[in-house]
């Protein structure tokens, strides 16, 4: 069993493969945090918190005379507000009488086989094999407050998942003002901070930081987990890297505003609270009602930053993505967007069509402008219904002669958001979040549809029910192109307006729950002006996210390295793009557009017509490539071999399951003169086992460039690759590329 209750040191500890997490129930019922580290015998590690009289740390009324037991210097399971712990607290909460705070005592647990599940949010899902379950409710008896905390202990996986559920069992309401997910005290550990934020077409840029006496938060208040800050962190001690070091992340499984603190205490302790954003968040419980809090996705390891991440790459692989696209090949795409933005029709389409089946792609998404009086980004989002001036003939005769080519067919739709020159908005102003006797604020000159209203749901899901029941559409791309503002839901009462932002995420949550159920077959892609809304709550829906709207190659390197510090490449929208680039104007080579784009799922966002003969050639060998090491580029092991800025190069490798195949890719970032090349030193395979370098892909090199590897003539041991490593050629010209494949021999 991984979950183990010993009744005489009172200590509940889980166990997975490689680590532990252990708890007490005090003699004053207080649920006290012991440990969460490398895995040690079950034994209880209360010795670690000895008998401690504080100044200024007030005490249990019980133990106002011993004065040796404060909880603002005891680490905690969860904390709560005014009790007599300064620290963050994850629990403020506020009943009827204008009392705050909650004195959460032991009320009892219970292990189960299997994972539980929560209401209306997304989770972690597994079975009795893969997953226990431990269920340990605290109560507050002055308040008759309830908060349920829940864990997932996943032993194969090295992961346990956390969340709370928060009854008002009293006889009166409380309104809650923070209800966080977790608390996770490290009372030791000299620790870092990792987090990754960003902007609009810059998202998950990695930084790390020293940790200060106080209080750092990272969050988001945009009503999206955000471009801005990644609902993800990561504490690590000063000396880990990618192959050494303990490190521990934290991941929200939430899209909505959240904010994850961390505070180091007065005796150096570290605390982690991590949820829903408290600001502008209340929520109403009367007697008898529950607010469910959040999962999110605990890992540890003493094996370095790269452990962490393949860690959490198997985890949403395995139980995070529900859809059955998770498995399966995902085919090669081409978008039209950056080939007409608006400006197209049958014929356009038909042509890129044409060309792209020509060259080995498999689907064909049509972007935005197929809608409504959709010309422009200033109107008739909501208006779901085909522009036939557009699409002649009406969207199936499309969709057949796309199809009549060997190409499937994708759409674009913007489902939350409203224009205010549009048929809905002019039906239904209501529906939009807008404060009444005020002008909105204005993102892309659209609004934000209230999603917690059951009335706009129903609208959403018959009127894309109907499109995916009437066309034969195999793909959406999901989009949400701006920020929320003006919070405000015209089916609440004043007094519940605090719950307007997360309503809207369970709103959200629903539609998607009920759209993908009904429609399993199609495959459904996330977007959020790119990667705004990148987290693991929506890849319960989504198995794949448009990475950023930032399509340049040498830009993507940087976002793409970010983000698998927590997610898999399986998951990154990735496109081959036109040049020059219409974010930045840079121009890279082809094949070093396409060397980028395979770590990620794989498309084009071009115009075919506008490529030469000899262009045509490289993508149709780029598309075999890619088919051809799909099941390693996808869900092979992923090591990240360079660090941004450090190195004249960026590199990473994909290394499969059983060692047997590995792929390098490396990206020449700054090319220099009178250079040797770059010695890299792969990861992750046999020692004992010998490689054949049975491919090497050479993409926008120079005539100068040079070569001396023999591609199916040179073998290598697995411990000469990882510990001396291989020399690559002399790489020149403007961003040059190169992969290489190894196979066990």
């Amino acid at each position: 069993m991984s979950i183990i209750y010993d009744p005489k040191d009172k200590t509940i500890t889980l166990q997975t493969l490689n680590t532990t997490y252990q708890m007490e129930i005090t003699p004053l019922n207080i649920l006290r945090h012991l440990y969460y580290g490398r895995r040690i015998p079950a034994a209880s590690q209360a010795a670690l918190m000895p008998a401690l009289d504080i100044g200024y740390t007030p005490n249990p009324y019980e133990l106002r005379v011993e004065r040796d037991f404060s909880r603002d210097i005891q680490p905690s399971e969860y904390s709560a507000a005014n009790t007599g712990d300064f620290r963050v607290a994850a629990l403020d909460a506020r009943d009827a009488r204008g009392r705050y705070g909650d004195d959460l005592r032991y009320a009892g647990h219970a292990i189960t086989p299997g994972k539980y599940a929560l209401e209306g949010l997304p989770c972690a899902g597994g079975d009795e094999d893969s997953c226990d379950t431990l269920s340990v409710t605290l109560r507050d008896a002055a308040t008759g407050l309830e908060v349920e905390l829940l864990y997932g202990v996943y032993e194969a996986e090295d992961v346990i998942t956390r969340a709370a559920r928060i009854r008002n069992g009293g006889e009166a309401r409380v309104t809650l003002e923070r209800a966080a997910s977790m608390t996770l005290d490290m009372p030791y550990g000299d620790w870092q901070m990792i987090h990754f934020h960003g902007r609009h077409a810059m998202e998950r840029q990695m930084e790390r930081a020293d940790l200060i006496h106080g209080l750092q938060s990272i969050g988001s208040s945009r009503g999206a987990s955000s471009h801005h800050h990644n609902p993800f962190v990561i504490l690590c001690d000063r000396e880990a890297g990618e192959e050494c070091g303990e490190c521990l992340g934290v991941m929200p499984v939430y899209s909505g505003s959240h904010r994850t603190d961390v505070e180091v205490d007065q005796l150096g302790g570290v605390r982690v609270v991590s949820g829903i954003s408290p600001e502008l968040f209340s929520w109403t419980l009367e007697p008898g009602e529950t607010f469910t809090a959040p999962e999110a996705l605990l890992a540890f390891t003493h094996e370095g930053l790269g452990a962490l991440s393949r860690r959490y790459h198997r985890f949403i692989r395995r139980h995070i993505i529900k859809s059955a696209w998770n498995r399966r090949p995902r085919p090669v795409l081409i978008n039209n967007w950056e080939a007409t933005y608006f400006d197209f029709d049958s014929d356009k389409l038909l042509e890129i069509a044409r060309r792209a089946a020509d060259m080995g792609v498999e689907l064909l998404v049509l972007d935005d402008g197929w809608f409504g009086q959709r010309c422009d980004d200033n109107r008739a989002l909501g208006d779901w219904t085909v522009n036939a001036d557009k699409l002649r003939g009406g969207l199936d005769r499309l969709i057949e002669r796309v199809n009549a080519l060997g190409l499937r067919f994708g759409i674009w739709m913007e489902p939350e958001m409203v224009s205010e020159d549009s048929d809905l908005y002019r039906a239904h102003p209501d529906w939009a979040l807008t404060v009444p006797g005020r002008r909105p604020t204005m993102g892309r000159n659209q609004l934000v549809l209230d999603m917690g209203r059951e009335d706009v749901r129903s609208y959403l899901y018959d009127t894309i029910a109907a499109l995916l029941s009437n066309h034969h559409i195999e793909y959406v791309k999901w989009d949400m192109n701006r920020s929320m503002t003006d919070i405000y839901s015209r089916i609440l009462p004043p007094e519940r307006q605090g719950e307007a932002g997360h309503r809207y995420m369970l709103g959200v949550y629903e539609l998607l729950e009920r759209l993908t159920d009904a429609f399993p077959e199609v495959l459904w892609e996330g977007c959020a002006g790119g990667g705004g809304r990148f987290d693991a709550g929506m890849l319960r829906y989504f198995p794949q996210i448009w990475l950023s709207d930032d399509t340049d190659a040498l830009e993507r390197l940087t976002i793409q390295h970010g983000s698998t510090y927590g997610y898999p490449v399986s998951t990154m929208g990735a496109h081959v793009s036109a040049c020059p680039n219409h974010q930045t104007g840079r121009t890279v080579p082809l094949g070093t557009r396409a060397v980028v784009a395979m770590s990620g799922t794989f498309g084009y966002e071009l115009d075919p017509a506008r490529l030469t003969d000899a262009e045509r050639a490289q993508v149709r060998d780029q598309i075999a490539r890619f088919k051809g090491w799909y099941d390693l580029l996808q869900n092979g092991d992923y090591y990240r071999l360079t660090v941004p800025g450090a190195d004249r190069c960026m590199a990473w490798e994909q290394v499969s399951a059983d060692r047997s195949e590995a792929l390098v890719s490396l990206v020449i970032t700054h090319t220099v003169p009178n250079t040797r090349g770059v010695r890299l030193r792969l990861r992750g395979l046999d020692p004992e086992a010998r490689y054949r370098l049975d491919a090497l892909a050479l993409e926008g090199c120079t005539a100068h460039s040079r070569c001396q590897l023999r591609p199916g003539q040179d073998i290598f041991s697995g411990a000469a690759l990882m510990y001396a490593g291989v020399l690559l050629p002399q790489l020149y010209g403007d961003y040059p590329s190169a992969q290489l494949h190894f196979t066990r021999v």
